[in-house]
């Protein structure tokens, strides 16, 4: 019988030019680690993740491979594309025969702008995904309105939305649907947001949410960096 096992997939070849550094953000220095080099750790201290993929800029490579010199397990490298659901399928085809023979059956996709995933959190995450097809973990959002073109006095008219996710990675998804899903996203010229938008409009997966943590924050800002390496130095 084929042993199986899920594949995690941290996703660095964005710029996040909004950080202010000249540095690819997931490359700066946290807490005594590259950014990046927190999320493969987290990954590789769980034990149903057999297979760690890292997705790159050709332009990082020396940084990537400097982290790896130091991560204590293997990980396979991929060059990213244009997109960020460019870059998640460029992973997927690298995982490719390993899916159709089912090798790999789930795929866990993470931005590596979050360091502060937990390896509960990403097992939690795959469990779900195996027991149901996808999961996303996600944070509520109380604080999220929809607003109308209404107006009451001269003001616009808004109101909470009830239910509203605030939606974290890593994303898990069962392995065979979720190729099928990217693929045919490409081949219909299709853009979505995260991974979850594109499984809804390409796949019939059920997605359980599962909760999220409050500490697994994208670093997006500068002061972004400063509360992660508050919370990681702890």
């Amino acid at each position: 019988m084929r042993e199986t096992t899920a594949a995690g997939v941290v996703l660095a070849s964005g710029a996040g030019t909004r950080v202010g550094a000249e540095l690819n953000k997931v490359y700066l220095p946290v807490a005594g680690r590259r950014v990046v080099a927190w999320s493969l750790a987290a990954f590789a201290a769980v034990a149903d993740v057999g297979v760690l993929v890292l997705v790159i800029r050709p332009q990082d490579e020396v940084l990537a491979d400097e982290v790896l010199a130091a991560h204590p397990g293997p990980v396979e490298i991929v060059t990213g594309g244009a997109t960020r659901q460019a870059s998640e399928l460029n992973a997927l085809r690298h995982l490719a025969s390993r899916i159709a023979d089912g090798s790999v059956d789930a795929v866990l996709l993470h931005d590596a702008a979050r360091p502060l995933a937990s390896p509960e959190l990403i097992a939690d995450v795959l469990a779900q995904t195996r027991e149901h097809g996808g999961a996303v973990p996600g944070l509520a959002a109380d604080d999220v309105v929809a607003v109308t073109s209404r107006t009451v006095a001269g003001e616009t008219v808004s109101a909470r939305v009830p239910g509203a996710i605030r939606v974290q990675t890593p994303q898990g998804f069962r392995a065979q649907p979720l190729l099928a899903a990217y693929e045919q996203a490409d081949a219909e010229g299709f853009l979505g947001t995260d991974t979850a938008s594109c499984m809804e409009r390409f796949s019939a997966l059920p997605v359980r949410w599962v909760p999220g943590g409050a500490e697994n924050l994208k670093i997006t800002y500068p002061h972004d960096l400063l509360v992660a390496e508050r919370l990681l130095s702890r």
